[in-house]
């Protein structure tokens, strides 16, 4: 099977050949005719396989083989959870139409807003974005939905955790109620089936691997670990094995920036990324990690989705997520695309229920060893909260630097308006992606 057998036009062939790829992966060969035909699809895929090509080949068919007028209104858009993933999702859409007339952009917030407005009114084919700027820039007037005839929910169950669904569902209120409907997401899970039957119209279902599924080529290892000498021993793996590229996760910001700072004390080369960070802060961290400028990447949930790092050769989870999913997002920045990987996770006697769950999830044992001066003496079982995760741990917890609200609200349809507009009453207001 080659992209031209899926019914991608040459120009599209052409700039998927320039990148390297002579084959569709398994996604997008069950994706891709399907959208050409103008179905609405719900997808699941491993991550690090292709998803975003999957949806983005067949859009920019449809966009360049229709008319449309001279003015260019916004005829598809692309919502993502993070910036991050905004931008990655971006630079496929300019890779791939290199060779065909569309013009696209992406917004998102922490940067200045006025050169995305002048962009946006100079007239856009296909929007890359973030919910909160998108609605920003609409309350502005700075750009309209009522021609977009393409919606695509990329990392969707991503940016259910992080309660960006009454955003979104106001975001569809200006939208025509025909249009095609394309939700992607990296699980299947209850909540996300919910949302979508709100959204899609009869959709086809598109899954590639077993749901929660890891990538085979990724080996797993649980280092048993005593809570207070994480750093000294996360240290001490860098240090031993000559690490030179490694993704660190934390549960906290606070705790990616402390991370940081000892590392950088012990002579490692570091930066921290989380939802605090300026955008360009993120940016430069990211760059650095990728060029190898630093060595070490310390992030928080915010990051496990929206990173694309060819050939990442190590993930480490400093501390475990007590979100089992997470998990599975956590370490997919490694192992993609087929290259192998590794994940290490450090857990503390705290945490020992949260490798339980996990392991129940991926349905299998994790190989666990414990190294001689770095065991666990703490003995205190994890604490159970309201906020922690689903299952045994009660209702899921919000991913790092998103405000979630507390009754989660369902989509509605196609064309409704959602009753309690962004953020609930009393409450803070969300923090603008």
């Amino acid at each position: 099977m080659t992209f031209s057998d899926l019914g991608l036009s040459s120009a599209l062939v052409k700039a998927v050949e320039e990148k390297g790829y002579t084959k569709p992966s398994p996604i997008q060969e069950k994706a891709i005719p399907h959208i050409l035909e103008g179905k609405d699809i719900l997808a699941s895929a491993q991550t690090g396989t292709g998803k975003t090509a999957g949806f983005t080949l067949p859009v920019l068919q449809h966009l360049s083989e229709t008319k449309h007028p001279k003015y260019r209104p916004l005829r598809a858009l692309v919502l993502t959870p993070t910036r991050e993933l905004a931008a990655q999702v971006h630079d496929n859409v300019r890779e791939y139409s290199k060779y065909v007339n569309i013009k696209s952009t992406v917004i998102f917030g922490g940067v200045n807003a006025k050169p995305q407005i002048a962009t946006l009114k100079s007239g856009v084919d296909i929007l890359v974005a973030t919910p909160g700027r998108l609605l920003d820039l609409h309350d502005r007037k700075a750009l309209s939905f009522k021609r977009v005839e393409i919606l695509i929910l990329d990392e969707a169950d991503r940016m259910l955790d992080m309660g960006f669904v009454r955003d979104i569902n106001k975001i569809i209120s200006f939208m025509p109620s025909k249009r095609q409907n394309l939700m992607f997401s990296a699980t299947f899970s209850n909540d996300i089936k919910k949302l979508a039957s709100g959204i899609l119209r009869n959709p086809v279902s598109v899954e590639t691997a077993p749901q929660n599924s890891t990538a085979k080529k990724v080996t797993h290892k649980v280092y048993k670990v005593d809570k207070n000498k994480k750093t000294e021993f996360t240290i001490k793996l860098i240090k031993d094995n000559n690490w030179t590229q490694v993704l660190v996760f934390t549960r906290t910001k606070h705790g990616a920036n402390k991370l940081t700072e000892k590392l950088v004390k012990a002579g490692i080369s570091a930066a921290a990324i989380h939802g605090n960070k300026s955008q360009g802060a993120r940016t430069k961290a990211l760059r650095n990690f990728k060029d190898n400028t630093i060595k070490i990447l310390v992030a928080t949930d915010i990051a496990a989705r929206g990173l694309d790092i060819p050939l990442l050769p190590h993930v480490v989870n400093f501390e475990l997520p007590n979100v089992p999913e997470d998990y599975i997002h956590r370490i997919g920045r490694t192992g993609r695309a087929g290259a192998a990987g590794e994940a290490i996770s450090l857990v503390c006697s705290e945490e020992v229920e949260y490798q339980n769950e996990i392991e129940k999830l991926l349905k299998e044992k994790l190989e666990s060893n414990i190294v001689e001066g770095f065991e666990p003496t703490d003995t205190a079982a994890p604490k159970r909260a309201a906020t922690q995760s689903k299952g045994s741990f009660g209702k899921k917890k919000p991913a790092s630097g998103g405000n979630r609200p507390k009754n989660k609200p369902h989509f509605k349809g196609n064309n409704t308006t959602p009753t309690s507009g962004r953020g609930r009453t009393g409450a803070p207001k969300k923090k603008r992606t």
